[in-house]
């Protein structure tokens, strides 16, 4: 049975989901449907791309995946599905679907038009249930992405995807903050190594007008409790975190907030 995963900023209380749903069981016929979350912060593009590309590939080879957090409904921006080496990812071409897709290697990206593949009734507020979730049943009944419109390779590519590394800095910014006040960036494991940066030592981050000198640290335990650190996620990011307590609140930390990071051994 196809798997089919949602990821949304639509919450719990409305109807948003359950429609969505709703398309996709009428169209597709029994499908696994499996929430990832609805609980992304409204309108936070940044962090529906950090979720996404820490939970798609631990589904089984052959899931779609469907995002729909669209500040842009209605406007020009693009319908986007993309094939990769193992997935199919569905959603607004806002550069929401691009790190996950890029991780796994995109071999195709298509602009969904075919109007075929969409409810007849369309709604300029809710494409969620009138585009992308028609598009990813007819996906998931085999219809081939090529069916859906004409391949495109000039996508949205988010600035956050890749931080830039010159010399012995690192010019970062924190992508998602987890229920914990925990702050991820999108510095990777690998991106340390090339700053010189191993467990123990000591890491100057810039933050706006503040710099703070911690240390990088295998958990939050080696830090004392209310001590700002840093470490390496579950999910291979580096995080900004406070020992038994939230980085976000303590150093006035969102979503965008831009990290200077700096090795100083």
């Amino acid at each position: 049975m196809r798997v089919i995963t949602l990821l949304t900023d639509f919450g719990e209380k409305d109807h948003y989901v359950a429609s969505m749903k709703g398309v996709i069981l009428s169209i597709a016929g029994p499908v696994t449907l499996v929430d990832i979350s609805h609980e992304v912060p409204k309108f936070d593009v940044r962090a529906a791309a950090y979720v996404l590309r820490c939970a798609y590939k631990y589904f089984p080879a052959g899931t779609i995946h469907l995002v729909v957090v669209d500040p842009g409904v209605g406007t020009e921006r693009r319908a986007l599905a993309v094939k990769t080496k193992s997935y199919v990812f569905v959603g607004p071409d806002n550069g929401v679907l691009i790190p996950a897709a890029r991780d796994d290697g995109i071999v195709m990206a298509v602009s969904i038009e075919n109007r075929r593949y969409m409810r007849e009734t369309m709604s300029y507020t809710f494409h969620g249930r009138d585009i992308f979730a028609p598009a990813v049943a007819h996906l998931a009944r085999g219809v081939p992405i090529e069916e859906l419109g004409p391949e495109v390779d000039d996508y949205v590519v988010p600035e956050y995807a890749e931080p830039r590394i010159e010399d012995c800095e690192a010019k970062a910014e924190v992508i998602y903050i987890d229920g914990f006040g925990n702050c991820s960036t999108n510095l990777r494991e690998d991106d340390l190594a090339r700053l010189g940066i191993k467990y123990g030592d000591r890491v100057e981050l810039e933050l706006g007008e503040r710099r703070i000198v911690t240390k990088l640290l295998p958990s939050f335990g080696y830090a004392k409790p209310g001590e700002v650190l840093l470490l390496v996620n579950s999910e291979g990011f580096l995080e900004i975190a406070v020992n038994m307590g939230s980085a976000a609140k303590k150093l006035g930390i969102r979503t965008g907030t831009k990290v200077g990071v700096r090795a100083l051994g």
